[in-house]
């Protein structure tokens, strides 16, 4: 079903369109929460940041989700810095990735090695 759901619509093949159909068929709150993640997807796909507010409006409004509903109270919690990131199109990934590469290398030594060493391994690595 996650899958299903976060996946694009266009992207699914015939037989998981047909199955998720049938079941939101049979489920009304899986229906509307998929009609949410579809909208959410749009915004942060399509750069509409603007429309967040409104989003988390109608999020808060499905008291049959009350997981959505505490997400979209967190999302409102620092509204101006996640409008802004559904706005522009940077994105911290690959510092994140090197971050993450960082970390890895130091978790290899067992935090055995000093310092030099990890900064040696880090500019060889590749």
């Amino acid at each position: 079903m996650t899958r299903w759901l976060l996946t694009h619509p266009d992207a699914l093949v015939g037989s998981d369109r047909i199955q998720l159909k049938a079941v939101l068929a049979n489920c009304s709150e899986l229906d509307v929460l998929a009609k949410h993640v579809r909208a959410f997807a749009h915004m942060a796909a399509d750069l509409h940041g603007d429309q967040l507010p409104e989003w988390i409006e109608s999020a808060r409004a499905s008291t049959d989700l009350p997981c959505l509903s505490r997400f979209a109270h967190h999302l409102e919690r620092d509204l101006e810095a996640v409008v802004a990131d559904l706005s522009r199109p940077w994105n911290s990934g690959v510092v994140e990735g090197h971050v993450n590469r960082i970390k890895m290398l130091n978790r290899q030594m067992f935090d055995r090695a000093g310092f030099e060493f990890l900064r040696k391994r880090v500019l060889l690595a590749k």
